[in-house]
């Protein structure tokens, strides 16, 4: 866990993509859940959050 918070402060690839394809994840659940309506009227800017988020961190160092 140590190494994972490290990575993160430090602006590594790894932990970041992570981060953000978790984060798509995410915003696809919320997407397919019919029950929460905040979920899903939030859904896809947490999708769009995590893809941007993704193509600027693929750009981060290893």
């Amino acid at each position: 866990m140590s190494e994972f918070l490290t990575g993160l402060l430090r602006l590594r690839r790894g932990p970041w993509e992570m981060v953000a394809t978790i984060l798509i994840a995410l915003g696809v659940f919320m997407l397919m859940q019919p029950f929460v309506l905040w979920a899903f009227t939030y859904s896809f800017i947490v999708t769009l959050i995590g893809t941007v988020m993704f193509i600027i961190v693929s750009h981060f160092p290893e």
